[in-house]
């Protein structure tokens, strides 16, 4: 009888070794992976980037950060790691920032939620469209999906064909991701466009003289372009509102220049008001055919609100504020032109 409860007392010792063997293989298993998760990965450089693309796997995505010059990189570590934090299946495409200190949960975490790098574009106002085309054309890592296109086929690819690219992109910072276009930036700034002046269109004063949607963008437009003042803006536009309501020319420079195309090289003289183009507000009468710049938010604002008052002249201070006189008669605007060109003088004199 005592010779088999020895050997069930030696199974049992035999029983409970394993299982603290295992235990503690376990835990050093346990140790080496939460070291592995928690642990900055070995080789990163400050500005290194790492782009996921479409249908790129966890394999596929570790052998990027091999040719990154990251080594010592083992795919069942990673897919454990992936499978408890709910990575696994669920990297999102984008451009990821690698910067030293990194760990493989804080990248695996990353590529989970899309924290992709940002990168951003500004439209300024006033610019014209070959002013934003340009900008598009220097922006990286923007997608060049818009080169060569004619202003025509560009509009049609944003679903506007006919409609004149002038003044239709809305001015504000656009941010982007690495593989995204120079039609998606336009697309979302022309949408931003058309709900700001949908908006500024239902806004408007009862009594104001425009027609349509399209010629307050236009009247916008050349506001945006005759000041940089904003508390001016709503004088000025007021100012234009009243002119076009007596039928009075709107007589006004930036529409001349836009009309004279590339032609214009930074002066403007007495032949060129005189000289016939459909932008030429000395020579014809009411709005332009289409608007010759980006117009602001505030300036399609103040074009909606125009101040009330009875000016119907307006000329630089000349001083280098930007700002400008404004005057009821044309006798009292001449005696402001004088005091332009006064201060004009002055400034040049002094070096300004």
């Amino acid at each position: 009888m005592s010779r088999p409860r020895k050997r069930r007392g030696g199974c049992l010792s035999i029983l409970i070794l394993l299982l603290l063997a295992a235990a503690l293989a376990a835990g050093l298993l346990w140790q080496r992976y939460t070291e592995f998760a928690d642990s900055p990965i070995a080789g990163l450089r400050p500005g290194t980037t790492l782009v996921v693309r479409q249908g790129d796997s966890l394999p596929v995505v570790l052998r990027k950060l091999q040719d990154l010059g990251i080594g010592g990189l083992q795919t069942y570590e990673w897919t454990a790691l992936a499978r408890q934090m709910g990575a696994a299946g669920r990297i999102q495409v984008g451009e990821y920032r690698l910067e030293p200190g990194m760990t493989p949960r804080d990248l695996l975490e990353a590529m989970r939620d899309g924290d992709v790098i940002q990168h951003r574009v500004t439209i300024v106002p006033g610019w014209n469209i070959r002013d934003l085309r340009a900008a598009l054309a220097k922006a990286d890592p923007l997608v060049h999906d818009a080169t060569g296109l004619s202003d025509a086929d560009l509009m049609a690819k944003l679903g506007k064909p006919g409609q004149h690219p002038e003044g239709r992109f809305l001015p504000e910072t656009y941010v982007y991701t690495r593989g995204d276009g120079e039609l998606d930036v336009l697309r979302r700034a022309h949408g931003a466009m058309e709900k700001a002046l949908d908006a500024a269109w239902r806004a408007r004063h009862k009594e104001s003289v425009l027609k349509s949607p399209d010629e307050m963008l236009t009247l916008a437009s050349i506001v945006e372009k005759e000041t940089g003042i904003a508390e001016e803006r709503p004088a000025i536009a007021g100012l234009f509102e009243r002119r076009l309501r007596i039928g009075m020319r709107l007589q006004t420079d930036p529409t001349v220049i836009y009309g004279m195309g590339t032609r214009y090289d930074g002066n403007i003289r007495k032949a060129d008001l005189t000289t016939d183009t459909p932008y030429n507000t000395y020579t014809r009468a009411g709005l332009p055919p289409t608007p010759i710049a980006m117009p602001s938010v505030e300036a399609l604002q103040a074009v909606a609100n125009p101040a009330p008052g009875d000016a119907l002249y307006f000329v630089a201070v000349g001083d280098g504020s930007g700002r400008h006189l404004f005057a009821r008669t044309l006798a009292e605007h001449q005696r402001n032109v004088q005091t332009y060109l006064a201060n004009y003088r002055a400034a040049r004199a002094a070096g300004r």
